[in-house]
């Protein structure tokens, strides 16, 4: 327990005062995001956060995870560090999509291969138990590069990726603390005390962003935390943690990680659609569409965080639907709930453009 708590206290404090230098360092070299088209932001902002979000999270997992319980560390590390490079590189100079995708492959396949960080059973879903082992890496490399990319594409407004990272990091780590799992809960709690630390400079007005350096990073991390969380499942009832395994344990997973999996894969079917590429930038993320119906960044990234919340709560209580009934529901609910905000956001650009006549 004290080793969980030094790492989130030592990553706050390490994020928290060096994220003023990196910000002063950033407006020197001119390292900052203009505002755009595209961008929710109107002034020129610093987005080197991600730098000081990496150093403090990986200083404190070295200085306080139990390396004796934790032999694969130094493999989470090495994909850590790829993901750290290649975010740094396309903060300061930006690349091409497939580039950045090569690079998260190569970080999932240090994963794979060698952390063994993989998903090895479907809990029944389509009735299928066991996965077969070409299956299984091919499923793994989908969910860790849909994961990693998802936090990256919702990191839109202030404070949205962050309060996620952190929601995802607190949940995760907190079940990880109870089933004994300390160096997976170092990890989580090492996460969130540097994104909390972040978010003191991020919220409204912004004084940083984290940039791909921070929300790759943050994705990597939920990519790990929840595929360890649905295959630590498969012997944790020869365990004395037995009470406290889920029944529903991809679907609780997903329920934790909701807002970004499903607006992730809604942008992406919805451009594929449209004959364009899925990594096409647009303004049809769910916190663009709040924007559009006049809420601020803190108000929509306080409304996508109670909503995610909502989820967290649903797929514990009824957890006893079983894996594919629940994800099912999931969907359902959530393309339910962005219809809504669709419609609402519709009916009030024509009621402006009305007005202008």
């Amino acid at each position: 327990m004290y080793d969980i708590v030094l790492a989130f206290i030592t990553s706050f404090l390490l994020t928290f005062f060096a994220i003023p230098s990196i910000i002063s360092v950033a407006r020197k070299k001119e390292l900052v995001d203009e505002p755009g088209e595209r961008r929710a932001h109107s002034i020129s902002t610093p987005s080197l956060g991600g730098i000081a979000i990496f150093a403090g999270t990986i200083f404190s997992i070295i200085l306080w995870t139990p390396f004796k319980f934790f032999g694969d560390l130094q493999y989470i590390l090495c994909a850590f560090i790829i993901i750290f490079l290649i975010g740094a590189k396309d903060d300061i100079d930006p690349i091409a999509a497939n580039r950045k995708i090569i690079g998260q492959i190569f970080a999932a396949s240090i994963l794979i291969f060698f952390s063994k960080i993989r998903l090895t059973s479907f809990y029944g879903i389509f009735g299928i138990t066991e996965v077969p082992i070409l299956l299984s890496i091919l499923v793994t490399f989908f969910i860790i590069i849909l994961i990693i990319n998802a936090f990256n594409l919702i990191d839109g407004i202030n404070g949205l990726s962050g309060s996620i990272g952190v929601l995802m990091a607190f949940t995760f780590g907190t079940w990880f603390y109870l089933v004994g799992r300390v160096e997976m809960a170092s990890i989580s709690f090492a996460l969130a005390g540097s994104v909390i630390a972040f978010l003191y400079y991020n919220i409204t007005p912004a004084k940083i962003f984290m940039g791909d350096t921070g929300s790759l990073l943050l994705g990597l991390v939920a990519s790990i935390l929840a595929i360890s969380f649905i295959e630590h499942h498969r012997v944790i009832y020869s365990t004395p943690y037995a009470q406290y395994a889920v029944k529903a344990p991809p679907a609780v997973a997903a329920g934790i990680l909701m807002l970004p999996l499903f607006d992730t894969l809604r942008v992406f079917v919805s451009r594929m659609l449209k004959g364009q590429s899925p990594f096409k930038p647009d303004r049809n993320h769910i916190h663009h569409l709040l924007l559009d119906l006049g809420y601020s960044h803190m108000q929509a990234t306080a409304i996508l965080i109670m909503v995610n919340i909502g989820f967290i709560i649903i797929v514990y209580k009824f957890q006893g639907m079983g894996t594919l009934n629940l994800l099912i529901a999931l969907l359902v609910m959530a393309s339910l709930l962005v219809s809504f905000v669709i419609i609402i956001r519709n009916i009030k650009t024509k009621k402006m453009q009305k007005s202008y006549k």
